[in-house]
């Protein structure tokens, strides 16, 4: 039973379009529903784009870019691929963006053999955030067009459907809070919402691992595979990353899941055999007539479109034709414009990714448990030695794994499963990638006597040590998707700090610790390994009419705020609320979320009670 099976009506009392918009480092892809009053949720893939040569022909679309020297947009998707076939870009000097999602990657995010020089450079003149935005608002126009065209009075749908419009936006496994809200500037800057906080109401995200794991229970799972206490990985083969999730089922009617490990992310996706292939090309024409860039483009381009896919094993020769039958040089492999290369020599530019992948497998296994069913899925996972390379590997080394790839696998599986995803709320809990928690102060023990020195005394006459860390969620962690964890906290103010209202919205930053300790307890131990992750806005002014003066051993009034730090960590993305007491009720504050890719620790606010 898949998990559209029990898909129930929608239960909105109006109509709402919600659009999934993956936006892949080669080729992206939208896949939408419309939901109905009273009807079941349908999941539907775009299929038409401008440019392309017949209708209904691909549900994906390039992620490609042109601009011009001024920084002005010339030319975008398949168009764009279209003009540079017909020498249009080069006659003009346009500039040519692509692979630009890998400059939203964090800094964390890297193998070894890839630097920033594998990377594309950006136009100097553009931001990151200024072409994803325009990306994004061709991907709008795009599921706008193919609506007005494939439904009956499709005008007056997509009228009615206007303001109401929810997004889902694919991420890899590897991204966080920085680069959603990157996304999200780009997404009120490409006008899908009007501001940022629509968008934080309106755009939801899941990991490309997540999304992927949704589409596989619609078409690769089957009945046995989702058995209650069954463990299942999916592998999603990108064009820029791979990203590794592993699952354990729940239950089966309807199906649950909870994550067995912590998702993996490995920057070794399928443009980066473009990038060895390349470099090695090089290498092997260097002094014939072909060793100049376009020449060597070119031959990477006829290897991208037939070689990179059909190529199966390190025993089988490789042909590529790139040019006319004039092009003939023996002693560099090349006879009447075909390349001929070995299939060791075509291997060794797919093998550094098949490692990372197999690496990454094992990881997954180490830290869940035996998993027998591994599903590859993605762009790249249609790549023939590849598949080949992990089933072989995978059944020497992992005993009883089976490999497979579901049905539909290269085109969109993120796009559908990010609908699903929206729909369907599979995914029971996650678990946590790091560990999480705030800065702050801690009552004198003896167990710190060392640390004494260095404390002081607070208003209230208690001993504060500074430097402290206090854990909220720690690394490996299980937390259920809407589990609160909290942590009570205090902060003291002069009496002209309150009156002048700079109290009503606090900050509260999150640190994150990334060591080897089980429980960390001190910043300025290990410090190396805190980070700052985001800071917490919070509206507190509901409190202030309650809070009642004290004062400190000089006689001099300070007020007390006592509350409650509240964090969601089990969804895809971090929640934050401050809840205070109020005549023995609950009160909370909105918490406002701001990533600002700081790795400074900030000095102490905060005291644990």
């Amino acid at each position: 039973m898949t998990s559209a099976q029990f898909r129930r009506p929608y239960t909105g009392a109006s109509r709402k379009l919600v659009l999934a918009l993956d936006v892949g480092t080669t080729y992206s892809g939208i896949s939408y529903t419309i939901l109905d009053p009273g009807e079941v949720p349908q999941i539907r893939t775009v299929t038409k784009f401008p440019g392309q040569n017949t209708s209904g022909a691909d549900s994906k679309v390039p992620s490609v870019l042109y601009y011009d020297a001024n920084g002005a947009l010339q030319a975008i998707g398949q168009e764009a691929e279209n003009l540079r076939e017909d020498g249009e870009t080069d006659e003009n000097e346009w500039i040519r963006v692509e692979w630009f999602k890998l400059h939203l990657r964090p800094k964390n995010l890297y193998a070894s053999d890839i630097t920033d020089e594998c990377i594309p450079p950006l136009p100097v003149n553009i931001a990151i955030t200024d072409i994803l935005a325009d990306y994004l608002s061709f991907l709008f126009e795009c599921a706008k067009e193919y609506i007005r065209t494939s439904h009956a009075a499709g005008d007056a749908l997509l009228r009615s459907l206007e303001g109401s419009n929810d997004f889902v936006l694919g991420h890899p496994n590897g991204w966080g809070g920085l680069e959603e809200q990157r996304v999200r500037e780009s997404a009120v800057q490409a006008r899908l919402v009007p501001n940022m906080q629509a968008a934080r109401d309106r755009i939801q995200f899941v990991t490309e691992g997540e999304a992927s794991l949704y589409y596989c229970l619609e078409h690769g799972l089957s009945s046995d595979a989702l058995k209650a206490g069954n463990k299942i990985m999916i592998v999603d083969a990108g064009g820029g990353t791979i990203d590794i999730s592993s699952y354990l089922v729940k239950e089966s009617h309807p199906v649950k899941v909870e994550e067995a490990a912590s998702p993996d992310c490995r920057l070794q996706g399928s443009v980066f055999v473009n990038h060895r292939i390349e470099a090695f090309l090089f290498d092997k024409l260097k002094g014939s007539a072909y060793d100049d860039p376009e020449d060597i483009e070119n031959i990477v381009r006829s290897f991208e479109k037939t070689a990179k896919r059909r190529f199966k094993s390190a025993s089988e020769a490789v042909h590529i034709r790139f040019g006319s039958r004039a092009d003939d040089d023996s002693d560099y492999g090349i006879s009447k414009g075909i390349l001929r290369l070995t299939g060791t020599e075509v291997a060794s530019v797919f093998d550094p990714s098949v490692r990372a992948i197999v690496e990454a497998i094992q990881e997954q296994q180490s830290a869940s448990g035996p998993i027998k069913n591994t599903l590859l899925v993605g762009g790249f996972a249609s790549s023939e030695y590849l598949f080949n390379s992990l089933s072989r590997e995978l059944t020497c080394h992992s005993k009883g794994m089976e490999i497979s790839r579901p049905e539909g696998y290269t085109n969109k599986a993120v796009a559908d499963g990010a609908v699903a995803f929206y729909l369907d709320n599979v995914v029971c809990s996650r678990v946590s990638r790091t560990t999480y928690g705030v800065k702050g102060l801690r009552k004198y023990k003896k167990k710190y006597h060392s640390r004494k020195p260095s404390g002081f005394r607070d208003a209230s006459g208690s001993w504060m040590l500074p430097q402290a860390y206090h854990c909220l969620v720690k690394k490996n962690q299980k937390v259920r998707t809407e589990e609160e964890l909290t942590m009570d906290f205090c902060r003291d103010w002069s009496e002209s700090e309150f009156q002048d209202g700079s109290v009503h919205y606090q900050p509260f930053t999150i640190i994150t610790y990334d060591g080897t300790s089980d429980c960390p307890q001190w910043t300025d131990v290990d410090s190396g390994s805190y980070h700052t992750l985001c800071t917490v806005h919070a509206d507190i002014s509901g409190a202030m009419p309650s809070m009642k003066p004290s004062k400190d051993n000089e006689g001099k009034r300070y007020y007390r705020f006592k509350y409650k730090l509240i964090l969601v960590f089990g969804l895809v993305e971090l929640k934050a609320q401050v809840a205070w007491m109020v005549n023995g009720q609950e009160e909370r504050g909105p918490g406002t979320i701001v990533y600002l890719g700081d790795d400074k620790v900030p000095r102490a606010s905060l005291t644990a009670l």
